[in-house]
C-alpha cells in the first residue's frame, strides 16, 4: 500500500502543539487567521552549474540576490530562530528571509559557502547522507560539512539515499529517516531536527512519520510564506534556478505575504485518485476579497475558481500526469506586495 491512501489522524503532541487530522500548525495555539508576521524560504542545490541548468544558479544571479538582501529593507535570519519565533508568538521584523540549500553539492562548499559567508548571512543546509558515505562525484565530504557548521551553519536531512518517499511503504520511509538522522549524529554531533523532502514529495502518512520522529519541521518545494499557521511538516520554500533566478523575481518572492487558509480539500497531497484532485480552501476574512484570488496548475495555467463567502473553489481542468504537479494560488496585497499559497501534488507512477 502507498502511503497516500487513507486519512491519516497526526495524534501526538510536539514541542506543544497538539495536532490536527490535516497538519501540525507552526505557532503554539495559532488561530487560523492571517498571521501579520511571516517569512519566505528561499531554496538553492547548484551554484554555477550550467550543466544543470532546472536546479542550478548562475554566480552572477546569485551575487544580485545577495547583494538585493544587503541593500533593500530584509532581515536574514537563521531558519531555526523563525521557527522558534514563531512556535512561541515572538516578535519577527518584516521581510524576514532564510535561506535553504538542498542535497550538499560540492558547488555549495565551492562557490555559495565563500559568499555567504562574507555576506554574514545563515543557511540550512539539508543533506542525503548517503552519497557523502559514498564519496559520490560532485557532493561535499564530511570535513567540509564540518567545516560549515562551525561555522555557523544549519544541517539537517534529506533522508539517507533522496527516494520517492511516497513510492516507499511505511517501514521503509522510517529507515531512511533513521539511517541519515544516525549518520548525521555520528559525523556531525547532532541530531538532525529539520527535514527536507526529497523532491518536495509528502503526504499525510509521511509526515505523521517525521512528526514521531521528533522533527520541529519539514519542508517541501512548493511555492509559498511560512506564517504561524502553516504546517509546521508542510512548510513552503521558493525554489530559485537559472529560470527563475533573475532579480525581478526575487525582490517578488522575497516581499510575498502569506496567504493563510484552512480546511483545505484534498488533505492529503499524495493523488491515489480522483485525477485531477478536487481542490479548494477557506480564507481568513482578514485576507480581504477572495475573488482576488488567481490560481495557477502545472501544465493547465489560469484555472477556474469559484468563490463561496470565504471558501475558494479550484477547478482543475484535466489530470495531472504522473509525478509531481502544482498549484499556486495569488493574490494582490497592500504596497505592490503579493499574497501567495502553494501545494506540490504526487501523482504515483
Amino acid at each position: 500500500m502507498r502511503l497516500g491512501v487513507g486519512t491519516v489522524a497526526l495524534a501526538l503532541t510536539l514541542v506543544g502543539l497538539s495536532a490536527t487530522p490535516a497538519f501540525v500548525p507552526l505557532g503554539a495555539g495559532a488561530p487560523q487567521a492571517f498571521a501579520a508576521e511571516s517569512a519566505v524560504l528561499f531554496m538553492y542545490h547548484r551554484f554555477g552549474e550550467a550543466e544543470y541548468p532546472s536546479a542550478s544558479i548562475r554566480i552572477d544571479q546569485f551575487e544580485a540576490q545577495l547583494a538585493e538582501l544587503r541593500s533593500g529593507d530584509y532581515t536574514v535570519l537563521p531558519l531555526p530562530d523563525i521557527l522558534e519565533k514563531m512556535r512561541t508568538g515572538a516578535d519577527l521584523p518584516e521581510r524576514t528571509v532564510a535561506l535553504t540549500i538542498d542535497d550538499a553539492y560540492a558547488s555549495v562548499y565551492a562557490e555559495a559557502w565563500p559568499r555567504l559567508k562574507k555576506a554574514g548571512y545563515p543557511f540550512t543546509l539539508f543533506v542525503a547522507t548517503d552519497p557523502i558515505d559514498h564519496a559520490s562525484p560532485g557532493y561535499m565530504t564530511w570535513d567540509q560539512l564540518r567545516e560549515v557548521q562551525e561555522g555557523g551553519a544549519t544541517i539537517g536531512s534529506q533522508t539517507a539515499s533522496h527516494p520517492h518517499l511516497p513510492d516507499l511503504d511505511v517501514e521503509t520511509v522510517k529507515i531512511e529517516l533513521d539511517r541519515s538522522a544516525g549518520r548525521l549524529e555520528a559525523e556531525l554531533g547532532k541530531r538532525p531536527t529539520l527535514l527536507a523532502y526529497p523532491y518536495g514529495e509528502y503526504g499525510l502518512q509521511i509526515e505523521k512519520v517525521v512528526a514521531e520522529r521528533g522533527y520541529v519541521a519539514a519542508f517541501g518545494q512548493h511555492s509559498g510564506v511560512v506564517h504561524a499557521t502553516s504546517d509546521r511538516y508542510g512548510l513552503p520554500r521558493f525554489a530559485l534556478n537559472e529560470t527563475y533566478g533573475g532579480i525581478d523575481r526575487f525582490r517578488l518572492t522575497a516581499n510575498a505575504l502569506p496567504l493563510p487558509i484552512r480546511d483545505r480539500v484534498p488533505a492529503d497531497l499524495i493523488v491515489t485518485s480522483n485525477n485531477p484532485p478536487p481542490f479548494g480552501f477557506t480564507v481568513a476574512p482578514e485576507i480581504g476579497d477572495p475573488s482576488r484570488i488567481d490560481c495557477y496548475a502545472s501544465g493547465q495555467g489560469r484555472t477556474q475558481t469559484e468563490v463561496l463567502g470565504d471558501r475558494v473553489e479550484v477547478r482543475l481542468a484535466e489530470p495531472f500526469p504522473a509525478g509531481r504537479a502544482r498549484v499556486n494560488c495569488t493574490m494582490p496585497g497592500p504596497d505592490g506586495r503579493w499574497h501567495w499559497y502553494g501545494i506540490q501534488f504526487y501523482i504515483p507512477r
